[in-house]
């Protein structure tokens, strides 16, 4: 289309440029021989004057030689004048010419700067629909990537030909929980048990309390790990590394057994993995409890890049974790699906030291809603005329603290459900759970991710096992696989 309008506008110009070409030539050529015409009529004049006079040249002479004088005066003041009228009319001619010229322009000049304003305005407008196509590109590509989320993510542990088949010991499990129940305890106190707690967990007061209180009254070595659970994977790796070494020095050389749940679980593998040549006859195995060892993907679809909202959500998580809880957002970052394969990719566990993988589906009920989790106790003085007595004034007494953490767990289970078709514990699914190369436990039950570490609030007398026995079973089918 520029082609086109430009060779128009050059025959355009070319025809303006010879019409006036051609009016030029022919006015110029009718002044010049108006000009010429008048020259030629005064001389002939002059001369037929001169030959009259001739036969009285005798008798005048006298007057003709003035007459002579005062002829060639005039003659050359005529010619003056001729000159001047020529000059003026050359001046009027110049300004008619100027003036014609520019009125011939004119509609060349107005098509040009029509043209020009049209080239612009079609430019804006090309430049607009540009900037409208690549908005509506770059919001379909986000739309599109919020809707997908992590489908084509999770499970991507089983999908890698490359990692080693699991193992099911899911019967070897009930067997042995069947016979702790029956008050049959097998755990030997030749090793040093260490409990690794997950995200969060410094802001849970009773996260593993109840476990470690189980083991200590049967005389066992029990220790919860003191880590920043708000760090990230290689920080906590590189803490337990140190905690590891402590325990087995302190213990008299005994080897740790390691039970992490959830983040904890990630955080025991990453300092296998990292630092295996220094923990390699420290650790006798490691159990990962409802860890998201693959990722999961409520970290995934927080964190993603290119979703809707994905600037304001990462916002508003580092203000959550990195400004009230004082963390760090790699803790979240890194149990992402992307940091996940790269990692594991990375840094490949030990095959000497058994693994076992435990991984539950939460309940989905309605009735679940309604359950609550006791997470902490709080200790509060009773008024003296509430107690009866001065001298318990100064008494206090345990208050639990109840969140509704089973309800929330469901309704993330639910919501994993839906969108992704894949069973969870509310957080993990279970997929994600399966540590490549381990033993996996599948329990019958329904629980939920935070069932192994806090105690419920309405206990049901029928339930046959509680944390503490299953953490126990787990330990004592780690302690076979490494006989």
């Amino acid at each position: 289309m520029d082609d086109i309008f430009s060779r128009m506008l050059a025959l355009t110009s070319s025809i303006a440029n010879r019409l006036i070409q051609f009016i030029e030539d022919l006015f110029f050529r009718d002044v010049s021989g108006f000009l010429q015409d008048s020259e030629i009529s005064s001389r002939g004049q002059y001369l037929r004057s001169g030959t009259s006079n001739n036969h009285n040249v005798s008798s005048y002479s006298n007057i003709a030689s003035c007459d002579l004088h005062e002829s060639d005066v005039r003659e050359c003041n005529d010619q003056s004048f001729i000159n001047l009228g020529f000059e003026s009319v050359n001046r009027s001619y110049c300004k008619s010419v100027g003036f014609i010229v520019r009125g011939l322009m004119l509609p060349k000049y107005c098509f040009e700067s029509a043209w020009g304003l049209a080239l612009a305005s079609w430019r804006c407008f090309c430049y607009r629909i540009r900037r409208m196509k690549l908005c509506v590109q770059s919001t379909a590509s986000r739309v599109l990537k919020t809707l997908h989320g992590s489908s084509g993510d999770i499970g991507w542990l089983q999908c890698d030909p490359r990692m080693p088949p699991v193992k099911d010991g899911s019967s070897r499990f009930r067997e042995l929980l069947q016979s702790i129940r029956n008050g049959l305890h097998k755990l030997p106190d030749s090793f040093v048990y260490l409990l690794i707690p997950g995200l969060f967990s410094n802001h849970g007061p009773l996260y593993f309390v109840s476990t470690k209180r189980f083991f200590s009254k049967m005389g066992l070595a029990c220790h919860i790990a003191k880590i920043h659970s708000e760090a990230s994977v290689e920080q906590n790796a590189w803490e337990l590394k140190e905690y590891i070494e402590e325990l087995y020095w302190g213990s008299g050389k005994r080897r740790v057994m390691l039970l992490g749940h959830s983040k904890g679980g990630v955080d025991a593998a990453a300092a296998l993995s990292i630092y295996l040549n220094e923990l390699r006859d420290k650790v006798a195995g490691l159990a990962l409890v409802q860890s998201p060892y693959g990722g999961t993907p409520i970290a995934s679809d927080i964190l993603r890049q290119g979703q809707l909202a994905d600037v304001e959500t990462r916002r508003i998580m580092e203000f959550i974790i990195c400004k009230l809880i004082k963390g760090d957002i790699r803790a979240l970052e890194d149990l992402t699906y992307d940091k996940r394969k790269e990692f594991v990719r990375n840094h490949k566990l030990p095959d000497n030291i058994p693994i076992i993988s435990f991984h539950s589906e939460a309940s989905v009920a309605p009735a679940v809603i309604s359950t609550m989790s006791h997470i902490a106790h709080a200790e509060l003085p009773w008024l003296p005329h509430m107690i009866g007595s001065t001298d318990d004034a100064i008494a206090r007494k345990n208050v639990p603290v109840i969140v509704p953490v089973s309800a929330a767990m469901a309704v993330c289970a639910l919501h994993l459900q839906l969108r992704y078709g894949e069973k969870s514990d509310g957080l993990v699914t279970c997929r994600d759970a399966e540590v490549p190369g381990s033993v996996v436990v599948r329990p019958d039950r329904k629980l939920d991710h935070s069932w192994m570490v806090y105690s419920s609030w309405n206990k049901d007398p029928t339930h046959e096992h509680d944390a503490c026995e299953m953490c126990e079973a787990l330990l004592t089918m780690l302690v076979e696989l490494g006989t």
